[in-house]
């Protein structure tokens, strides 16, 4: 009996795996695997197991073993979800180096990495997807009973399910339902992409006779000479153009929307509804997928080619509107050529709505978006499609470095310096464009960085060969670059030509582009309408009750705002300190800019475009077709309006106060209010025209703005670089960041200090700190800072964070660590 136990022993096989958790624990779990899942495993599946005393989550397989976990029993999985692996093996080595350079969990990665809707766990909510019509005929008992459930109940956790069939696992029934369309997963309900539509009008074919067109006519003149208007603007613009928009022709006759309704409807015009470009190509689709490159573009694309034969990465450095765009096209095409993956990253949503259409018109079905407005449904459908190799293109955000990629031969990096690509909260605290580099390199593929304003450190990279480097200096379609001037904002306020934060040269330029029938942009940097509240008698301030930070007025809900953590509260109107009624607004913000231009300009069309008015669905998408349709004659915004965006006739760029970029206290600022300032004048006269760009400031000679005015990068650079050099920062040394939060400030002094003797041991005078942030206090947590800065060539980065983990390890073991939480970040600009 024994010899025969033995026997069945030998032949039975007990696996194990280890699993990644979507939560912050530092190690694998490792589970048991059921004998009759044996064979259904694999690595990059997702199981069902139990963590803690009675919660499920949705793990990833990460190793298969034979080995049981030695200090503990291993519980066993419960359930396996997927036929084929949704994580694949490249991936999986991805998130540990990600988990490892950026010292986070894999448990954290695994969260950022994967849509919400494949990582199913107990709290998860549950809701019906509302446009989807289904046949509850169709559906089996368990999945009708969740239906009718949630019928009555808008929406269930998975725990409240699981009560209600009276069973443990309900993951699988779930995922089919979602699969089918029935049920949606809610972590976030965000904005779906909508592809933009224009109509356009042609004639009937019965009025091609010129007798019928008379007719018309004359019946027209008598009873509706506006419609006679537009049938006669019409016969004008068709023999100019191939197409005629219904906005053309409104503008051009002069008639009203309601004169073109009425000629549709009596069928004199025939409407067509089409998906167009946000790019103002769309006149001719030929031209497009055939454009011709410049000589300039083809020198940078033929050099670009020939760097990637001994370099990995390459920067593409060219001037704003020089047609990057267009050499990112060609390269894609070749790799498409190829048969391998392109991934295209842009820093903005923002963007990828705007360059979504016109890689359409190249690439068609091919090409995949992926970010965060999306929904659960689309953001499983696009991850499928790419693992199952349907898109040769993916475009989208940071965090589609993430998805499945097969064979990934391109990564392009558009406006490579922008902050976007970093992550702050939660962890991993990555950057997109170094999490890039990585990644091309797992799949042998090459990166282009391109940018008119690199970062410095990308920059060192290529003057010191570590990366290609390839210039573009001239716009494309030899357009001239903008004339900047410069106004003295003191200068005006004592000549008492500002009219509120208006210049007159700015006021001028404003009046000078409406009569010509063209579009200005105004940049401000800080949305809301008034910064701090002030009372003149006691200088008392509202402050928020969680964060340590004045309350921004906001006009349209007439309240004081947080922007850390969103608390609001009624404006005061006598000041709650000394009883005054004098109080008043410092600073201003877009909401002001937008008020203050409506009364100086009443007649004109204003749109403003910050976080406040891009929250809700498609408001973005809104702006943007408004702006290029000329229903918008004065955008006023954030950085949002810096970002490439490319509008044919917006020719007058006004930065209403550069003081704020400029007198920031961070190493970075003189670099970042160069990008911020030439990227925002780049915006400034893009198709034939010379623009203009109106800088308003105090400090007319700053070194900053002279850089800009002469576009001279290479001077800022060398500048800069012999700072950075002696006051120790990037990219001559390495920094990472760790800051120490505590709700009690006395407790947390004492955790800080602790922390940064006990690291000074190790390091010595690499360690800075502790010190309190420019903002000390966030959501009621105290925070104290510790910076340690290492040598780039003589001490290893992976042996120093070691060591960093160590000391972490060993705090948190502390009975002082009690209540704290330390967050490291690695690279932290």
């Amino acid at each position: 009996m024994l010899e025969f136990a033995d026997g069945l022993q030998a032949t039975r096989k007990t696996l194990f795996v280890e699993v990644i958790l979507p939560l912050a624990i530092s190690r694998n779990y490792t589970y048991r695997v059921p004998f009759e899942l044996n064979n259904a495993i694999a690595i990059g599946k997702r199981v069902v197991v139990q963590f803690g005393k009675s919660k499920l989550y949705t793990a990833v397989v990460s190793t298969i073993t034979e080995h049981a976990p030695e200090k503990y029993e291993a519980k066993y999985i419960i359930d396996i979800l997927d036929e084929q692996p949704v994580v694949t093996q490249r991936q999986l080595q991805f998130w540990q180096w990600l988990a490892e350079y950026y010292m986070c969990n894999e448990g954290e990665v695994m969260n950022a990495a994967l849509p919400s809707a494949l990582k199913l766990a107990s709290e998860t909510k549950v809701m019906l997807n509302k446009d989807f019509e289904y046949d509850k005929a169709a559906l089996n008992d368990k999945e009708y009973l969740i239906t009718e459930a949630l019928d009555i109940q808008p929406e269930l956790t998975i725990s409240d399910i699981a009560k209600l069939l009276g069973q443990k696992t309900v993951m699988p029934i779930l995922k089919s339902l979602f699969e089918k369309n029935i049920v949606t997963i809610s972590e976030e309900v965000s904005e779906r992409y909508k592809p933009r539509k224009r109509t356009y009008l042609t004639l009937n074919p019965v009025y091609h006779n010129q007798e019928s067109l008379k007719e018309l006519f004359m019946i027209l003149e008598k009873r509706a000479p506006k419609q006679a208007d537009a049938v006669l603007a019409f016969i004008k613009l068709s023999r100019q153009q191939k197409a005629v928009s219904k906005s053309e022709l409104i503008e051009e006759s002069g008639s009203g929307d309601s004169s073109i309704k009425s000629l549709i409807e009596k069928e004199v015009f025939i409407a067509e509804e089409k998906n167009v470009s946000r790019l103002g190509y769309e006149d001719d689709e030929d031209q497009l997928s055939n454009f011709i490159l410049s000589p300039a573009q083809e020198i940078a694309l033929a050099d670009t080619q020939e760097q990637f034969l001994q370099k990995d990465v390459v920067l593409l450095h060219g001037v704003t509107s020089s047609g990057k765009t267009q050499i990112y096209i060609k390269l894609i095409e070749e790799m498409i050529a190829t048969g391998r993956q392109v991934l295209y990253l842009l820093p903005e949503i923002a963007l990828t709505t705007h360059i979504i259409e016109r890689l359409r018109v190249y690439f068609g079905g091919t090409i995949g978006v992926y970010h965060s407005r999306f929904n659960d449904n689309e953001r499983v459908e696009v991850w499928q499609k790419i693992l199952n190799n349907e898109y040769k293109v993916v475009l989208g955000a940071r965090s589609s470095v993430f998805l499945p990629f097969s064979d990934l031969g391109l990564i392009i990096v558009d406006e490579e310096h922008e902050t976007s690509y970093k992550q702050f909260d939660p962890a991993p605290r990555y950057n997109a464009r170094d999490a890039a580099i990585y990644l091309a390199n797992m799949y042998k593929g090459k990166v282009l960085l391109g940018s008119a304003t690199p970062s410095f450190e990308t920059y060192y990279n290529a003057r010191v060969h570590k990366y290609g480097f390839v210039e573009l200096t001239e716009r494309y379609g030899g357009v001239q670059l903008p004339l900047i001037e410069v106004v003295s904002i003191s200068e005006e306020t004592k000549r008492k030509t500002m009219q509120s934060h208006f210049s007159s040269v700015l006021m001028q330029d404003i009046q000078l582009a409406l009569d010509n029938k063209e579009q200005v942009i105004l940049f401000q940097n800080r949305r809301g309408y008034a910064p701090v509240l002030m009372c003149k008698v006691c200088a008392y301030t509202p402050k928020c009750i969680n964060c340590d930070v004045s309350l921004t007025y906001h006009k349209h809900s007439h309240k004081l705002h947080c922007h850390y953590c969103g608390y609001k509260e009624d404006t005061p109107s006598i000041c709650p300190a000394c009883g005054s009624t004098h109080l008043e607004y410092k600073g201003f913000g877009t909401e002001k800019v937008e008020d203050e231009l409506s009364v100086l300009m009443p007649n004109v069309r204003l749109a403003r475009m910050d976080l406040d008015t891009t929250r809700s669905r498609n408001s973005l998408q809104t702006i943007l077709n408004n702006l290029e349709e000329k229903k918008i004659d004065i955008l006023v915004g954030t950085q949002m309006v810096a970002k490439g965006l490319d509008f044919a006739d917006v020719t007058v760029i006004g930065i209403i106060n550069a003081d704020s970029l400029l007198k920031y206290p961070d190493y970075r600022a003189n670099e970042r209010s160069y990008q911020m300032l030439a990227q925002v004048s780049g915006r400034a006269g893009r198709r034939g025209k010379q623009g203009k760009v109106v800088i308003q400031t105090y400090d007319p000679n700053h070194r900053v703005i002279k850089q800009v005015i002469e576009n001279d990068y290479s001077d800022l650079y060398f500048t800069e670089m012999e700072e950075r050099k002696s006051f120790k920062y990037p990219p001559y040394y390495r920094i990472i960041n760790m800051d120490v939060k505590h709700k009690n400030p006395e407790i947390l002094y004492n955790q800080a200090e602790y922390l940064a003797n006990e690291l000074r041991k190790h390091f010595g005078d690499r360690v800075i700190g502790p010190e309190a942030p420019l903002i000390n206090r966030i959501r009621n947590y105290y925070i104290k800072s510790i910076m340690l800065k290492f040598e780039r060539d003589t001490i290893s980065i992976v042996k120093a964070k070691a060591i960093i983990r160590d000391v972490i390890t060993q705090f948190q073991t502390t009975k002082l660590s009690k209540g704290s939480i330390v967050q490291p970040d690695v690279d932290p600009y």
